[in-house]
């Protein structure tokens, strides 16, 4: 099934030249999601891969991880956790700050969000250099979370970002 669905959302995904600046080529996603029987058939994909880990929680990145995780936390009956940019969630947070190439960024989440023990998956949409989804491993983990893995439809390869992930298993539905 992997082959055949991989091959499909391929083909959907769309290449946007110089998007959000000159030089990146972004993979848009939107053609996946607007396909209601390739978004459904994505989400059962990676239902049936954690439906026998005993999630507890799927957490998603900023923001289209959010998408992701929402829809395999309903399918799953697991609760949902939003990883965030600074001052986005209304109570009260934890954070960890990260490096960019020029600075440094943080992610944040609810204090509560996660409990010691648990076990949770991390989704987002896209692997590239791993930083906002290393972060978002290395605040699950300060919360004393069990990160099972670190899923993403779409892994850009020639990036490396695996080596910012802090060991944690990770699966792709595609790989450019």
């Amino acid at each position: 099934m992997k082959n055949e669905l991989a091959d499909r959302v391929s083909a959907a995904i769309r290449d946007v030249p110089d998007f959000p600046k000159p030089g990146i080529l972004f993979k848009d996603i939107t053609p996946v999601l607007q396909d209601g029987d390739l978004f459904n058939t994505v989400i059962h994909y990676f239902c049936e891969r954690y439906e026998s880990l005993n999630i507890t929680k799927v957490v998603g990145i900023e923001s289209r991880g959010f998408i992701f995780a929402s829809a395999i936390a309903h399918e799953l009956s697991t609760g949902l956790v939003l990883i965030r940019k600074p001052g986005k969630l209304p109570y009260q947070t934890i954070g960890v700050d990260y490096s960019l190439e020029y600075g440094t960024d943080r992610v944040e989440m609810h204090v509560d969000a996660v409990q010691k023990n648990e076990r949770i998956v991390i989704v987002d949409d896209l692997l590239a250099t791993g930083g906002t989804m290393g972060a978002g491993i290395e605040l699950c983990k300060k919360a004393g979370a069990n990160v099972v893995e670190a899923g993403f439809l779409i892994q850009l390869d020639f990036l490396d970002g695996v080596k910012n992930l802090h060991g944690v298993p990770t699966h792709s539905l595609i790989h450019f």
